[in-house]
């Protein structure tokens, strides 16, 4: 059962980091996406140093080859999340983004088989992947006199746009990529190993971000508005922490895959409570079959 602890807690980790970082990302600042790079970077390169000096990880060149195409597609991924909170509501991008542990989830049933659930599990996953799915779908269908009654109380209004909605589907599309390559490659990695690499491939790709944006470009970074940020990426390591072994439980991933990126859901709650972007019957409706599945997956574990 660790695999489903690991997964509930890189789930509310992850909605923590989706508030902070779309808080850090919105506004008129056209590199806060960056920025909020810099910042993951940043607070994951932390990480790692302890891991190495502290933790006694073991990582060398060889691990962090094996592990860099995972790592490219995972950062990549975040880049374009954090450059789709500029233009889009959060509770329209994390829906959409994460619904990629829906495709995991088809991608690890198409190869191992539908018999490799029992009858609880795979309802408990459906339920999940419809109402992950089934958030996005009502908030790019939502009429334009409702979505605008919703952000009535907010601070920013957004118009929908192709581009708005196609970052997050790209998101998506790389996400679900590099979670099933994670699942495979962590069979012969070390978890620990692994989540440093990842770390140091971030904090590597941060840090030429940051020469970008304060050599080239001469932004200056406001303590006040950077601080959402790295409160962001400390959710965000965390995450990555727990999700990795939640992962490296290859016989579960396509119960954990969905249960992680069910953190959507979290995400919308918070977006209504701190954000107040207002949420319809559907909304709540969708939410309802990710927690009522993610409850199953837990009891009914065989």
């Amino acid at each position: 059962m660790s695999w489903f602890w690991f997964s509930l807690i890189a789930l509310l980790c992850w909605s923590g980091s989706d508030l902070f970082s779309k808080i850090g990302c919105r506004g008129a600042d056209k590199y806060s996406h960056l920025k909020m790079v810099t910042a993951v970077g940043i607070v994951m390169g932390l990480h790692a140093a302890y891991e190495i000096l502290i933790g006694g990880v073991d990582i060398t060149w060889q691990v962090m080859l094996t592990y860099l195409p995972v790592s490219a597609l995972y950062i990549l991924s975040m880049a374009l999340g954090y450059l789709g909170l500029r233009y889009i509501e959060l509770s329209i991008s994390s829906p959409i983004c994460n619904s990629s542990g829906a495709l995991v989830a088809i991608l690890t049933l198409c190869i191992a088989g539908i018999g490799s659930l029992n009858g609880w599990q795979l309802g408990a996953v459906s339920l999940v992947c419809i109402g992950a799915i089934g958030l996005g779908f009502v908030e790019m269908t939502e009429d334009e006199t409702l979505r605008a009654k919703r952000q009535e109380k907010s601070n920013f209004t957004y118009a929908r746009s192709l581009l708005a909605l196609a970052i997050p589907v790209a998101y998506c599309l790389l996400d679900a990529l590099g979670t099933f390559a994670d699942s495979l490659v962590l069979e012969t990695l070390d978890e620990d190993q692994a989540n440093v690499a990842y770390e140091l491939t971030f904090l590597a790709v941060g840090l030429v971000c940051l020469f970008y944006v304060l050599v080239i470009r001469r932004e200056r970074l406001i303590p006040k508005m950077e601080a959402p940020k790295y409160i962001g990426a400390a959710f965000e390591t965390a995450g990555q922490f727990a999700y990795i072994y939640a992962l490296a439980d290859s016989a579960h991933v396509a119960l954990s895959a969905p249960i992680i990126s069910a953190y959507c859901a979290a995400s919308v709650l918070w977006s209504r409570l701190f954000l107040k972007e207002r949420l319809s019957w559907k909304h709540y409706a969708a939410i309802a079959l990710v927690v009522i599945g993610i409850v199953i997956l837990g009891v009914f574990d065989a």
